[in-house]
């Protein structure tokens, strides 16, 4: 079999090579596409620390995907000299400046993280699924019913966002951008999990009494993981709408949580790469497949079913033949 090292440097060798490609060819669309496999990746990496690391399956995680979106999109409007409103309810200093955006929507995510984690850890198992899922729909309803910033219909930002000395609305430095931020994230994740927070946490997910015996609290680890995760699937949120200069309620939507969870689980629960791998085929399966037929997530819960089937390490688990553990 493939060493799980070989399987993670060709996927991040198409990474680099399939937008080189497509900047030379002068296919801006494909570029698009690897922008949204990027962020998409970005999100998933944020669940997978908490997913994979502290076993926590949250079914709410478009939340913080959210938060990041409408971040990004209150501080932009109140930027753009265009209002859909005319009148704001709220005196904002709006910035088109992405850096204070990014660093708006993680704060704004790990927020909401702390404050969901701190009721929902109270639970587990099915009931701490319920929970998430709760509040993923209040913020969905929430979002809905909010007419100043569209509402239903969503709200527009009609240029992208600034990042100094680069050009955005240039896709493939845009694409640049996003594909820096998840490096950053992988480090992060593959750090966490070799550190010794890791191994509390992973030691919380599987015997919690063993962590309390030596004198540590494994509800504080995992809270500590939840709130990491918010934030960066919050920093994917802040990105994707920046890519699409649009932000609905769907991005809070609990099909949207299920799709992040459907990216790990497709590339590989606690593989590093494996949230890579599993936005990959997503984006790629609604782009060939979802021209031939609107029903094409028929063909993508078919292979997720055979993945799941055939053991739990997903795409770069059954590459590299190894269980579902970092390398």
């Amino acid at each position: 079999m493939i060493r799980e090292r070989t399987v993670n440097a060709a996927i991040l060798a198409l990474l680099v090579a399939v937008p080189a490609w497509a900047q030379w060819a002068d296919e801006p669309f494909t570029i698009t596409l690897a922008t949204r496999v990027v962020i998409f990746a970005v999100a998933a990496v944020g669940l997978n620390i908490a997913l994979g690391l502290g076993g926590l399956v949250s079914l709410g995680h478009a939340v913080y995907f959210g938060l990041g979106g409408y971040a990004m999109g209150v501080l932009a409007s109140h930027a753009q000299n265009y209002s859909p409103l005319m009148e704001w309810p709220l005196q904002l200093d709006g910035t088109k400046s992405m850096p204070v955006i990014w660093l708006t929507a993680i704060l704004s995510s790990a927020l909401a993280a702390v404050a969901i984690g701190l009721l929902a850890l109270r639970t587990t198992g099915v009931y701490f699924i319920m929970i998430t899922l709760a509040f993923g729909q209040m913020a969905y309803f929430f979002a809905i019913s909010w007419p100043a910033y569209g509402g239903e219909d969503g709200l527009s930002i009609y240029v992208r966002n600034s990042f100094p000395g680069l050009n955005t609305l240039i896709p493939i430095q845009f694409y640049g951008l996003c594909l820096a931020w998840l490096g950053v994230v992988l480090f992060l994740n593959a750090r966490l999990a070799r550190s010794s927070f890791g191994l509390v946490l992973t030691a919380a997910r599987q015997v919690p009494q063993r962590v309390e015996a030596v004198g540590l609290d494994p509800t504080r680890a995992k809270l500590v993981a939840l709130v990491i995760s918010g934030a960066i699937t919050g920093l994917a949120g802040a990105l994707f709408a920046d890519l699409n200069r649009f932000v609905s309620p769907t991005m809070l939507s609990w099909q949207m949580s299920g799709e992040i969870m459907v990216f790990v689980i497709l590339g590989g629960v606690a593989r590093l790469f494996g949230p890579v791998a599993g936005a990959g085929i997503f984006v790629l399966l609604e782009h060939l497949l979802g021209g031939i037929s609107e029903y094409w997530q028929l063909f993508l819960g078919i292979i997720l079913l055979l993945i799941v089937l055939s053991g739990r390490g997903g795409v770069v688990g059954m590459l590299s033949g190894r269980g579902a553990t970092h390398e």
